[in-house]
């Protein structure tokens, strides 16, 4: 079982990778949500990769809270129990897991980089989980139900494959992001599905 938290906990933190650098202000783009500073959002996800020939799959829930640049996540396990809480502030990513001493790194590529020791999409999530990404092509890209797939400056293949129910504009439900070889991963696959915001913008 620990095996598989320590894992789990920094493939969540993938989720946190944006932090670090504040996305460039998106273009006004009719029918897609503007970007936020200020979020809250609850969902899960599932991270299925394959290394040295051996697949890996570990799923978890998380709680994020963003305020302008501070994010702040909990992560928890399938069941709900708290594992780890994540804290991200310019300059600093600090993590905390039970009663062991938080570590902390001047970023979350640096922090995940040493826990892993393999590659996260450490740029871009939190533009991701609002719809937002930087295209191949150096392009602010804005996703909405009738553009949905975009591949990333940095090589991730985006599918916004489902949007919440009633929301309009419309805001991501479910994002799949896809990436093939890269140091030791022959590939690598994230699922997030993030639930409905009932009163998540304060």
């Amino acid at each position: 079982m620990k095996q598989r938290i320590t894992p789990l906990i920094v493939c969540a933190a993938a989720l946190l990778a944006g932090c670090a650098t504040t996305p460039s202000t998106p273009l006004s783009t009719a029918g897609v949500a503007p970007y936020r500073e200020t979020v809250a959002l609850d969902g899960s996800l599932a991270v299925n990769y394959v290394k040295e020939g051996k697949r890996e799959s570990l799923s978890g829930k998380f709680s994020w809270r963003q305020q302008g640049p501070r994010t702040d996540v909990t992560l928890s396990s399938p069941l709900g129990q708290q594992i780890a809480a994540i804290t991200v502030t310019p300059g600093q990513a600090t993590y905390s897991e039970g009663n062991k001493p938080p570590r902390s790194a001047p970023d979350i590529d640096t922090l995940s980089a040493q826990t892993l020791g393999w590659p996260l999409p450490v740029s871009g999530l939190r533009d991701w989980l609002q719809g937002y990404a930087s295209a191949s092509n150096g392009q602010r890209f804005a996703a909405s139900p009738a553009s949905s797939t975009v591949t990333t400056k940095d090589g991730w293949n985006l599918d916004f494959a489902a949007w919440q129910d009633g929301s309009t504009p419309p805001k991501p439900r479910r994002i799949v992001a896809r990436r093939g070889p890269g140091g030791d991963i022959e590939e690598i696959e994230i699922r997030i599905a993030i639930q409905p915001e009932a009163s998540s913008v304060q």
